[in-house]
């Protein structure tokens, strides 16, 4: 017996108003589309003011009057900065390296500004700047010391440290080299662990806690320019699936220098360091230890003067370990905040520093997906999560004692809050699919103050397709949720091409109840096409045991659930079973070369841009999580590999993309795609671009568009 299709779609949609009077979205609306979001905030230490970079300007903005000044150009900070040589080599410092670049002083009146490759102090009372460092070389990844008379920053890979008021440097470390990093991280650790930087401050502003990379073992992948006359090797240090990874120790140094003294946490050769804390109490310091396949984390907790260390918590899992923020201490370290997915959803916990757990502050089946503010004097965490749906993101507070759980945010949608330090105050991002961001000020009950930035008129302009959330409920009974996007001047009873975009890949969920804007989807709908796009079970945003079902196989899950929606899709009825593309960039190249590859004659055009072609060509710590070592799982790898199945192609016409240096999925993954089609006699087309980055970027990503669009409807139409 086969169960009946149904069909609805959530009332989240986005309804043109007089669409005559609007403009098609076009491809060049796309390249030249507005801001529709300001910049990060940064919260005055007092909680009552905040900065915030907008059109190349620090601006100021007051919350109690809700009035804003500009305070200072940056141009003229990189003008007054010493210039820096290029160096030497390519630097393949990753993205996802977040360097501050504007702090407040904790007296509230200054702010340290890292502009140009040096350091500047602006007074923000007279809107003027004086240098702190002028040199010809680039102070890096700069932290304020807590009682303001220090600033920590890196130079190559060494760290050093400044007496502010005397300008005094010293040297915190000295062994540092091109494979030994003091401060600095490797290409892989803040890609896949993302810990965002890899020194702290004492919270009493005595010692520097920093991570040193030894990188000697990684091996050296052998990137290559071919742009110029001659061809310029550019090696990156890249361990792939079972190559050796950074060994990795966590030091403590004074503030003016001297001896590190290392913690003990274990064999560095066999871990993996995801979090560093300190305890408010500047005598501990707190790392979270991972195996390196990532399904065992300790929780330590380190003497930061002897070293030695102890196990608070542990935890393992039967597939892996997801690692989001640190723990985050109460009162004087002796406990702390903790979140885990041991239940099957990310939720909050109340530890004791004796490993001891006192309360369980959140549960259901529904994830915290962040902690965005504690206010300890209130007893009160406040977070966001998807209780009211996993395609919405709203912000709740509840106490210490797991009590009073109350919800703040108003509107169906996804609300991502900044809050001010002693939450005074919070700002609220609002957006849905109805809704470009719009910015208030709230109180911590939710009451609004002040709109900080209104929603982009960019709907006014243009003409912008309704998108629908769909709900798909497969056949085993799991539901899903698609996006839609019906063509210009739909006609009900006409059957349509289809482009189907899919990620599909963990840690990602892609459709949500949040703003959409100009983008190609747009373009390819106002074209004729309907665009579909479906979260698969492995994408993240609905617990750990949904996205655990791609473990140690990927590919496989993704597409019986791709299959599944694309079926349901066509049986809507305005969808041409026989025109539907596919499209997919990173997990979704993966995910676009595994479909035609075992599903031939599912998919008539498809693009596949920067794909994994084998799992054992990407990166260490990404792969291990979910596919475990190869030596240990060598089947697994075998067949989740499109290249390995390039033979099996029907007559799917195929375009693939890449970028000749990409740093995160490597050119060589597509070259081994089009060796394997070559060979089985299948037919393809390739385009190459010579940047070094993962995404097309810059006055190339026209002509992308313009490539992609055309491939689809000279294929499709």
């Amino acid at each position: 017996m086969t169960r009946p299709l149904v069909f609805f779609a959530l009332s989240l949609t986005v309804a043109p108003l007089c669409p005559g009077a609007r403009q098609p979205v076009t491809i060049d609306a796309v390249v030249n589309a507005p801001a529709t979001t300001h910049g990060p905030v940064l919260w005055s230490p007092d909680g009552t003011r905040f900065v915030v970079t907008e059109r190349g300007e620090l601006r100021l903005y007051e919350v109690r009057t809700g009035k804003e000044r500009a305070l200072i150009e940056l141009a003229n900070l990189e003008k007054a900065a010493v210039p820096v040589p290029p160096p030497a080599t390519f630097d393949w410092t990753n993205r996802r390296v977040s360097e501050s670049s504007v702090q407040w002083f904790a007296d509230g009146k200054r702010l340290l500004v890292a502009a140009g490759g040096d350091l500047f102090v602006v007074d923000i009372a007279k809107s003027r700047f004086e240098p702190l460092t002028q040199t010809a070389e680039a102070e890096r990844d700069a932290k304020l010391s807590p009682d303001d008379r220090h600033v920590s920053f890196r130079r190559g890979p060494d760290l050093y440290s400044m007496e502010i008021e005397s300008k005094i440097v010293y040297r915190l470390t000295t062994n540092g080299s091109a494979t030994l990093l003091n401060g600095q991280m490797d290409w892989v650790y803040p890609e896949e662990l993302n810990p965002g930087t890899a020194h702290w401050w004492s919270p009493d502003g005595k010692s520097v806690a920093y991570l040193q990379f030894d990188v000697s073992r990684e091996p050296l992948y052998p990137q290559v320019s071919l742009a110029g006359e001659h061809a310029v090797e550019e090696p990156e240090r890249y361990p792939k699936a079972g190559e050796p990874n950074a060994e990795v120790r966590l030091g403590v140094v004074a503030a003016e220098g001297g001896e590190t003294r290392w913690m003990d946490l274990g064999d560095p050769r066999d871990s993996l360091l995801a979090r560093v804390a300190w305890s408010p109490n500047s005598r501990e310091i707190m790392a979270e230890r991972l195996n390196r396949v990532q399904n065992r984390l300790d929780l330590l907790l380190a003497d930061a003067t002897k070293g030695t260390a102890r196990v608070v918590l542990h935890e393992e899992d039967p597939q892996w370990i997801n690692v989001k923020a640190g723990p985050h201490f109460l009162g004087k370290g002796d406990r702390f905040l903790w979140t885990s997915e041991r239940s099957g959803f990310r939720h909050i916990y109340l530890y004791g520093t004796d490993g001891v757990l006192q309360k369980q502050l959140t549960g259901g089946d529904w994830e915290v997906t962040h902690m965005v503010g504690v206010d300890e004097e209130a007893g009160r965490v406040f977070y966001t999560s998807t209780e009211q749906g996993p395609t919405e993101r709203q912000l709740y507070s509840v106490a210490f004692d797991g009590s009073g759980k109350q919800r703040i945010s108003q509107g169906a949608g996804t609300h991502n809050v900044s809050v001010a330090p002693k939450t005074s105050y919070l700002l609220d991002d609002f957006t849905s699919l109805a809704s470009p961001q719009r910015s208030r000020l709230l109180k911590p009950d939710g009451g609004e103050l002040h709109e900080f930035r209104a929603g982009s008129k960019v709907a006014e302009d243009y003409d912008l397709l309704p998108v629908e959330i769909v709900p798909v409920k497969l056949g085993d009974g799991t539901q899903l949720y698609g996006r839609l996007i019906r063509p210009a001047g739909f006609q009900a009873g006409k059957k349509y091409p289809a482009v189907v975009t899919v990620y599909g890949g963990p840690t990602s969920q892609q459709v949500r109840n949040d703003w959409q804007g100009l983008n190609w989807d747009q373009v390819m709908a106002h074209r004729g096409f309907v665009v579909w796009q479906l979260d698969n079970r492995g994408s993240a945003g609905r617990g750990h045991k949904f996205e655990s079902a791609v473990y140690h196989n990927l590919g496989a899950a993704e597409l019986r659930d791709q299959k599944e929606g694309i079926e349901q899709l066509i049986a809507m009825g305005f969808v041409d079973r026989e025109r539907i593309g596919l499209y997919g960039w990173s997990y979704g190249g993966f995910m676009t070369l595994y479909t035609i590859t075992h599903e031939p004659g599912l998919i008539k055009a498809a693009v596949a841009g920067a794909p994994v072609t084998s799992w054992r060509n990407y990166d260490s710590i990404y792969t291990e999580r979910y596919m475990g070592l190869p030596q240990d799982n060598a089947e697994g790898y075998d067949a989740s590999s499109p290249a390995a199945a390039a033979a099996a192609m029907g007559a799917t016409k195929l375009l693939l993309i890449h970028n000749a240096e990409d740093d995160n999925v490597h050119f060589q993954n597509s070259l081994q795609m089009a060796d394997a089609l070559e060979k089985a006699g299948k037919r393809f087309h390739m385009v190459v671009y010579p940047q070094r980055t993962h995404g097309v970027e810059g006055t190339a990503y026209r002509q992308l568009l313009e490539e992609m669009t055309a491939f689809f409807e000279e294929n499709l139409k």
